[in-house]
């Protein structure tokens, strides 16, 4: 049977964090996170809850929908037939998202796609990928300054009661150790050297390797998560937390970077990030730092070494002659790093639809190095331990085939007792292991520090 969905008015908030305050305990319950009013570019919030279904992919590929095995289907075809189960009727509407899939595809579902290796120890257990068939959203655009619930009439009423309860109060999130890594510099160096001769051998012209850190951790992540927020806001952020055997797993993500935006009429985007210098403590320094990223010739190489490598993914799945990149290299500035942003556009083809751009693309080529496959097998190799979520990717499917999909860089991952945050960067010829090791660094510090605070000290 075919249920109607609505659109109700709800009085709009500068940022999602109230109405997800009063629904984070429900679920299933999932923020996607433009982190207005400070972040630059982001537009819309997603908050949904009480999923109809729940797909994962574990570590060795294995499907289940709430709980039961798949047999005989790859993850992208399973969430599509899941997808298409959802039975909406849905409006005339240029809301983002009217009911589908929002949760996380992992680096390591793309193992399911290439053969990449299994040198890298399963360290971090969250499942590959985890999404929820949604049948309903709270949708706030900051653009028009409005939000939306959107539901059938019987959903509506429950959604409704509870926003209407009492939020569950936030206790304090704390650090019990410092951050260690999983590398010291001189492991990072050894590293850095194996890249250098498997680029001077011809096997790859960028790598993208990185080093995890983890601390052990009491408290509440929806605080971590607040505190993350207020030191780095960016556009493609998001929370999800579930229960597992282990304890507790969540992502707390702070992306900067969207990965792939699909629109029900086909057009395609994908924004890269390559390219990164540190903000500076004075205008001079800021505008200094700057000006010496948009002149590096590395920093643009590597990034169009990228965007060569995201030309050809789109390529598989979009009309012949439609991919094209109306900017190239542009300067974006966050709170905490200036980097070059590209962005590369298409039009989906004939007979594809979100996911099939989605496993097309994955993961994307900004976080592996080119060309994609050669440097996946690499960073298996070199990297001691698999990436769980980071530089995987975060986002919706809707019933309509709207897609917005982020990579899971800045991105923290709870898994029981410990939590962990990964930095890394595109190595290529000319790089410097001082100053990579050091952007490893520059780009999660302020994560670090933002968690590692007193508890008396929150905000």
């Amino acid at each position: 049977m075919t249920a109607r969905l609505e659109i109700t008015p709800l009085p709009y908030g500068e940022d999602p964090l109230a109405y997800f305050q009063a629904l984070r305990q429900r679920p299933g319950a999932v923020l996607l996170d433009s982190g207005k009013p400070a972040a630059p570019g982001g537009r819309y919030d997603i908050i949904s809850s009480d999923p109809v279904s729940v797909l994962t992919v574990d570590g060795k590929g294995v499907i289940r929908i709430d709980g039961e095995v798949q047999h005989g289907r790859d993850p992208f075809m399973a969430q599509q037939t899941l997808l298409e189960s959802l039975a909406l009727e849905v409006p005339s509407n240029d809301l983002p998202f009217l009911g589908g899939l929002i949760g996380y595809w992992g680096y390591d579902l793309g193992r399911s796609l290439e053969p990449v290796g299994n040198s890298a120890q399963e360290s971090v257990c969250l499942p590959a990928s985890r999404t929820g068939l949604y049948d309903w959203a709270l949708i706030q655009d900051h653009q028009r300054q409005e939000s939306w619930l959107v539901a059938t009439a019987e959903r509506r009423l429950q959604v409704m009661e509870w926003l209407r309860g009492s939020a569950d109060p936030t206790s304090a999130f704390g650090l019990l150790a410092p951050f260690t890594g999983e590398m010291d510099r001189d492991g990072y160096a050894r590293r850095f050297a194996a890249v250098q001769d498997y680029i001077r051998a011809g096997d790859c012209y960028q790598i993208n390797l990185a080093q995890r850190f983890s601390a052990p951790y009491s408290g509440d992540l929806w605080d971590a998560y607040l505190r993350l927020r207020l030191a780095t806001p960016t556009p493609f952020a998001g929370f999800m937390a579930w229960p597992s055997e282990r304890g507790e797993q969540a992502i707390l993500s702070l992306s900067p970077e969207r990965f792939l935006l699909c629109e029900s009429d086909g057009h395609v985007e994908t924004r890269p990030i390559k390219g990164t210098r540190p903000r500076g403590g004075t205008p001079d320094e800021d505008w200094q730092l700057a000006m010496e990223l948009i002149s590096s010739l590395k920093d643009r190489a590597e990034n169009v070494m990228i965007v060569d490598l995201l030309r050809n993914d789109l390529g598989r799945v979009c009309q012949p002659g439609s991919v094209r990149v109306p900017q190239l290299c542009g300067l974006e500035s966050y709170a905490n790093v200036h980097h070059l942003v590209s962005i590369v556009c298409g039009r989906l083809a004939t007979g594809k639809r979100s996911l099939d751009l989605l496993a097309a693309a994955f993961p994307g080529g900004s976080i592996t190095g080119a060309p994609k496959v050669r440097a996946m097998q690499i960073i298996d190799e070199l990297e001691p331990s698999r990436r769980s979520v980071y530089c995987g990717s975060l986002g919706f499917v809707d019933v309509r085939g709207n897609m917005d999909t982020s990579i899971a860089i800045r991105t923290a991952v709870a898994d029981g007792e410990h939590i962990h945050l990964w930095g890394g960067g595109g190595l290529v010829a000319d790089s410097n292991v001082e100053a990579e090791y050091a952007e490893t660094l520059d780009k999660i510090r302020h994560l670090m520090q933002a968690l590692a605070q007193p508890k008396h000290q929150e905000e």
